[in-house]
């Protein structure tokens, strides 16, 4: 049984984002517009007639997220061996500053093998950063550095208050939802008596009693959705498992994202002062909660056609994990040297599901993504899911260099689609931005693997970007002489012109879908495949593996 958004959505305005909608085409996401009727990539039409014939070469790519389960039974096949390094030595084989680094690295770990978990938003770092400074200061009194300072500090100061007070009510609040609908499915339950839960006799309940009100309205969104919902007993315990995962969610806010006082780097042992600093983590590359990191490889590269789970968007692909996104908001310096490890280990893709609206230190994470750039690596980074107009709000982090008007020519901004067409083509959630989103690909209702050998739907633009990650590879796999800008300019050119007004996310204004994102259109694989045969390649430069950096 999906989980049912409409029940916190009526009590709280909460919404889970790894909601399955139940009314998308399976594996939607690899279907063609014109031979099965929805806006996906076109993979399963692009390897039937044009690749059947063709081989590629082999391809890394490396997935910065929360830690991917390697031993899933869909993405072992798949998953990228460092060859040079000897597993379990305990010893730095290839000299590249990481110990027994097999599968790739985990940047949020303690060399005792201890990981973070939960952890703050960069807001509340932020907050903490300059309260001990500011705290009470007279602003005419500072200067003009300091002042910009202290309104960064106010801000963050007036958001994190206004979070935590807001997470804390919420969580009281939880008690009391638990408690109606309790009562709601007593109600029910009494009222059907031994008559099976069908929606006839639902239906067929007279009352104006409370209880049994809301018992119906539950029900009758359910219903409307075409879910079946067994008995009363299976819709108790979905309630309830609702119910905790909102206790979860808040309990965390209020403990760990808005709380100021925690810190996790005594966890991972770093000094984070320094933030060039490598070498710290350990080679966990799984982490506490791998849920995210394994849903988007298996988007990327799910071992295809093997009659079991699904099929990633690309073939001859080794997946690189690299841990570096906890239950929080990621660190600029993480990100960085995730950036960076995927770089010089060989990754001709990087893909990047994760943002947040601060950065503590933007600077570290440009000279990474320079990196990048100057050893032909592309970057395919999420939009977000707030849905923002991100020209005018930050998304960190960005493809623009501080106090440079140009943008990274190696990266890829991804905001996400939807199944349903139309106007609802964008996702109600995501970002967009005419200048600054390169490009849509499919984001809802995203089956996919997850830990322990098991699928599930989820949505975002973390899962639309890797559908791009994907195309990416296969560009890079059969046709190796492109260079990573021209891959970009190739999906980008080649995506599907969405030619028809839409929904804009986050407002009630209806606009050109090429209002959206650079392109104004949909990434599609089949058509990128097609262009790229037209186009001779250049030269790719020497990239570099295992550079060890002072």
């Amino acid at each position: 049984m999906k989980k049912i958004t409409f029940l916190l959505g009526f009590f709280l305005g909460f919404f889970f984002w790894a909601n399955a909608q139940n009314s998308a085409p399976e594996n939607w996401f690899n279907l063609d517009k014109e031979m099965d009727g929805v806006q996906g990539v076109s993979t399963e039409r692009t390897y039937k007639e044009l690749l059947k014939t063709r081989k590629g070469t082999t391809v890394i790519v490396a997935v910065i997220d929360s830690g991917v389960d390697w031993e899933h039974e869909d993405l072992k096949d798949v998953m990228w061996v460092n060859t040079d390094e000897k597993p379990g030595n305990g010893i730095d084989d290839d000299g590249n500053g990481y110990i027994d680094d097999i599968h790739g690295w985990n940047f949020i770990g303690g060399k005792d093998g201890k990981n973070v978990g939960p952890d703050t938003y960069e807001v509340t770092r932020l907050y903490g950063k300059y309260k001990s400074k500011y705290e009470g200061k007279d602003r005419a009194k500072l200067s003009k550095k300091e002042k910009k300072e202290f309104d960064l500090y106010e801000k963050c100061k007036k958001e994190v208050e206004e979070k935590h007070k807001s997470a804390t009510a919420n969580l009281a609040q939880m008690d009391a939802t638990e408690s109606m609908l309790t009562a709601a499915l007593d109600e029910l339950e009494k009222a059907l008596g031994k008559k099976p839960l069908t929606k006839e006799n639902v239906e067929a309940i007279e009352s104006d009693e409370q209880g049994l009100m809301i018992a119906k309205r539950i029900l009758g969104q359910m219903y409307a959705e075409g879910e079946k919902v067994e008995s009363v007993e299976a819709l108790r315990e979905e309630l309830n498992s609702q119910i905790q995962d909102g206790r979860d969610y808040y309990k965390n806010q209020v403990d760990y994202a808005y709380n100021p006082d925690f810190n996790t780097r005594t966890i991972v042992g770093d000094n984070y002062s320094n933030q060039t600093e490598i070498g710290y983590g350990n080679n966990d590359y799984e982490g506490p909660d791998a849920f995210h990191g394994t849903h988007v490889a298996g988007i990327i590269a799910a071992k295809r056609n093997n009659d079991i789970g699904i099929n990633g968007v690309a073939k001859n692909v080794q997946i690189m994990t690299i841990r570096a996104v906890p239950d929080g908001d990621e660190r600029d310096k993480d990100v960085a040297n995730a950036i960076r490890y995927a770089v010089d280990n060989g990754a001709s893709v990087i893909n990047m599901s994760f943002g947040k609206g601060y950065s503590w230190n933007k600077k570290v994470v440009d000279a990474a993504v320079k990196h990048a750039l100057k050893n032909d690596v592309l970057l395919v980074h999420a939009a977000g899911n707030s849905a923002l107009n991100t020209d005018v709000e930050m998304n960190f982090p960005t493809d623009k260099p501080e106090k440079k008007k140009k943008y990274f020519a190696n990266w890829l901004e991804v905001g996400a689609l939807s199944w349903k067409g139309g106007e609802d083509a964008p996702a109600s959630f995501s970002n967009y931005g005419k200048t600054h989103v390169d490009v849509f690909a499919p984001g809802t209702a995203i089956y996919s693997t997850i830990p322990d050998n098991k699928y599930r739907n989820a949505q975002g633009t973390s899962m639309a970007a890797p559908v791009v990650a994907g195309v990416a590879a296969v560009l890079r796999s059969y046709f190796p002489s492109l260079t990573a800008v021209q891959v970009k300019d190739i999906i980008m050119k080649s995506s599907s012109k969405q030619d028809f007004k839409v929904n804009q996310p986050g407002t009630d204004e209806v606009v050109p879908f090429s209002d959206l994102c650079v392109s104004g259109g949909v990434a599609n694989v089949y058509s990128a495949v097609k262009m790229a045969g037209g186009i001779k390649g250049k030269k790719k430069m020497k990239k570099s593996k295992k550079v060890v950096r002072p």
